[in-house]
């Protein structure tokens, strides 16, 4: 079973955010993208959370359904309207099986990371294929590793300095293993210290992993605004169709 680094301490604040991700904008651009993409047919988010992204879908008439590992996330789901009408099967998102075949698997907002090895992450893949219908889009929001930032030698970049966070990247570049440290401001001088880990993924290796599920390459951007994807973009947005 994956390790659940999403428990009650992180989901009681996870809603909280103050990152883009949850801005009512990013969250609007990011559901119209599913919905036309969805095109009427079923959809499953696959780690769905709190429901950030699942519930306004929902709303949108796209018939959601969902897989989460964690009960303290899917419990702040259930207690939001209509978050008790999403069908949520609890298990990890590489192995679990859901009823029903669908037009729409994603998979958003780095989660693909949260699965610590290569091979997770292939049946991940495998697992998206699986309930997907003949023609069926798996879509895969994620950052793009910031080695080019990373001096030679060094293993932690500083991704955000304020007064109230403190957050730092660390990367081990021979097993792809990463983790974000999060140090977050509680009162005048304490801060409360909370890590995950991670494996990045390179957008070429998920085209492979996409390869081996029995999907092909159908479109990638640089976000939600479908924005061309470059050598600058720090993040992408990833479809692949099944054939």
């Amino acid at each position: 079973m994956l390790p659940n680094y999403f428990d009650e301490p992180v989901a009681a604040r996870y809603d909280d955010s103050d990152d883009g991700q949850f801005d009512p904008e990013v969250v609007e651009r990011t559901v119209d993208v599913l919905a036309e993409l969805a095109d009427g047919r079923p959809a499953l988010e696959l780690a769905i959370g709190t429901g950030r992204v699942g519930l306004p879908l929902s709303r949108r008439g796209v018939a959601v359904s969902g897989i989460e590992l964690s009960e303290a996330m899917l419990a702040r789901l259930r207690a939001k309207p209509g978050g008790a009408d999403i069908p949520v099967a609890v298990g990890d998102m590489a192995e679990v099986r859901v009823p029903g075949e669908f037009g729409l698997v994603y998979l958003v907002f780095n989660t693909i990371g949260n699965l610590t090895t290569q091979d997770a992450q292939v049946r991940c893949f495998e697992n998206a294929a699986a309930h997907l219908a003949p023609g069926g889009l798996f879509l895969v929001e994620v950052g793009v590793p910031s080695l080019q930032r990373l001096p030679v030698g060094e293993r932690f970049v500083v991704f955000e300095h304020t007064d109230d966070h403190v957050g730092i990247d660390e990367y081990d570049v021979v097993t792809q293993w990463m983790a974000s440290h999060h140090y977050l401001r509680e009162g005048d001088e304490r801060y409360q210290r909370s890590s995950g880990p991670f494996r990045y993924v390179w957008p070429s290796e998920l085209d492979l992993m996409a390869r081996i599920a029995g999907m092909v390459p159908l479109h990638r951007w640089a976000d939600w605004d479908r924005s061309e994807f470059t050598a600058a973009s720090t993040s992408h947005v990833s479809i692949w169709q099944k054939v």
